[in-house]
């Protein structure tokens, strides 16, 4: 004896399991994709912001390279849409040398420059001691 619609049943369940298969595949690859475009933006920020820190550490090295008996100052400077926070400090760490801190935030990468100059005064000459940058 035959059972009716038999071939159908087992079909429609065939369906319904590989139907299952493909939606768990494509979700996973949702998931895949969606991790790596904020990989590639988090990437894409985290080199923003440290070329912003650097553009403006090299800004405050003319700044000093003009005037190398400047004082104490603070300024924002913009960079392709984005801005710099630098500030100078004079006589720092030691006497005959000045500390430039240049800090960037991009998408919330931040990223810094400090650098330290040795200035003579009598010379108006303007030197690099040390670069550290800080991803």
């Amino acid at each position: 004896m035959r059972i009716p619609h038999a071939r159908g049943q087992s079909f429609l369940a065939t369906v319904l399991v590989i139907g299952a298969i493909i939606a768990t595949v494509g979700v996973t690859l949702l998931f895949l994709a969606n991790a790596f475009l904020g990989i590639g933006y988090g990437y894409r920020a985290s080199v923003s912001s440290s070329a912003v820190a650097v553009s403006g550490a090299e800004d405050a090295l003319l700044k000093l390279d003009r005037d190398p008996g400047m004082s104490n100052t603070s300024y924002n400077i913009s960079v392709g849409g984005q801005t710099a926070a630098v500030t100078i400090t004079a006589g720092s760490p030691s006497s005959g040398e000045d500390t430039v801190v240049s800090t960037a935030t991009v998408l919330g990468s931040r990223s810094a420059v400090t650098v330290v100059v040795g200035v003579n005064l009598e010379t108006d000459k303007v030197w690099i001691i040390s670069w550290q940058s800080t991803p």
